[in-house]
């Protein structure tokens, strides 16, 4: 079920508690973080009778939006389906970018005064070599079909027509990202030009703004608020096979995506 992180010696099976599930580290698949293993943990949390509240206990720079955008639509989706049960969003050292993605689903969110807190918006990054291959007489050999499917190659010069274009994909998805914090939030936000620029603030600055509810832990959430000291970890944690198994299936499709995704994959930080 879960592991019982409040010292408590009764069974965690027949004692009322508040669910923990962590998010940590770059959310994207294959990770610790993925919507694969949170999703997973979200369920099994509102399954259970005994979970009075969910703490989603975040300490994330951001990663993927489609991640992200996962979680955050499940999160919402065993909202409406269980009322009865709140969830709660702690951001310790960082809930950032896709941190604050996922965040802005709970009913309430919390912060440490120092965390970093924010960060709406959109980045995509490679780098160009065209100088470098010249200086060390190598030529550029490409063949396409599709008079873009060479878009953005960091091999070849930019061309101002793709890096206008490839702006508009990051602006859609910054737009979608901005849509999903004012619904979540609603008008607790205080309305700054800043908001949206992908600035990053500290707890109590983001208190300030309305991007978080509170300061305080999750020990404080879970003995002030719910009301229930008892807390039980419900992180998913794939098994070694399972992590095996992942990394022979996904083996062969990661190395002929590489070269696509590596450089211009938009990332939510």
């Amino acid at each position: 079920m879960g592991r019982d992180i409040s010292g408590a010696k009764e069974s965690v099976d027949r004692q009322p508690h508040v669910a923990i599930i962590d998010i940590r580290g770059v959310i994207a698949d294959g990770a610790d973080a993925s919507a694969d293993n949170v999703i997973t943990a979200l369920r099994k949390a509102f399954s259970s009778r005994q979970v009075e509240a969910v703490i989603l206990r975040i300490n994330s720079p951001g990663g993927s939006p489609v991640q992200a955008g996962y979680i955050n639509d499940e999160i919402n989706r065993l909202k409406s389906l269980n009322p009865e049960k709140t969830v709660y969003a702690v951001i310790t050292d960082i809930g950032a970018s896709g941190g604050y993605y996922i965040a802005v689903a709970a009913d309430q969110i919390y912060a440490d005064k120092a965390s970093l807190v924010g960060s709406i918006g959109v980045t995509s990054s490679s780098f160009g070599f065209v100088d470098l291959i010249e200086r060390m007489g190598i030529e550029r050999r490409i063949m396409t079909s599709g008079d873009n499917k060479a878009f953005l190659d960091p091999f070849s010069p930019q061309k101002e027509d793709e890096t206008e274009f490839w702006k508009t994909v990051l602006n859609t998805t910054h737009q979608q990202f901005i849509r999903v914090v004012q619904e979540g939030r609603g008008d607790r936000l205080v309305d700054s030009d800043k908001l949206f620029t992908g600035l990053i603030w500290s707890g109590e600055q983001a208190l300030e703004l309305g991007l978080v509810d509170g300061l305080g832990s999750s020990s404080y959430v879970a003995r002030e608020l719910v009301g229930i000291e008892r807390m039980v970890d419900y992180t998913h944690t794939p098994s070694p096979f399972d992590r095996l198994f992942d990394r022979l299936g996904v083996h062969i499709a990661k190395q002929i995506t590489a070269q696509l995704s590596q450089h211009w994959a938009p990332e939510l930080r």
